[in-house]
């Protein structure tokens, strides 16, 4: 029996995540990342990337 296959559509790959201003941890993970992009290890740059995506900051209050 034949098999149909059906065309994979990707989607467009995530930008890079912008560090929070006056955070130390996203600014010490965006120099490793940029490190990781220097010597061309971008699984190494995409971690960083998910890390600086998933730390946690707290929500500013509007007034």
């Amino acid at each position: 029996m034949a098999r149909i296959c059906h065309p994979v559509h990707l989607k467009e790959p995530a930008s890079e995540p912008v560090p929070v201003a006056g955070c130390d941890v996203c600014m010490a993970l965006a120099e490793q990342r940029a490190k990781a992009h220097a010597v061309g290890d971008k699984s190494k740059a995409t971690d960083y990337n998910i890390e600086i995506r998933s730390h946690p900051h707290p929500k500013t209050v509007r007034r």
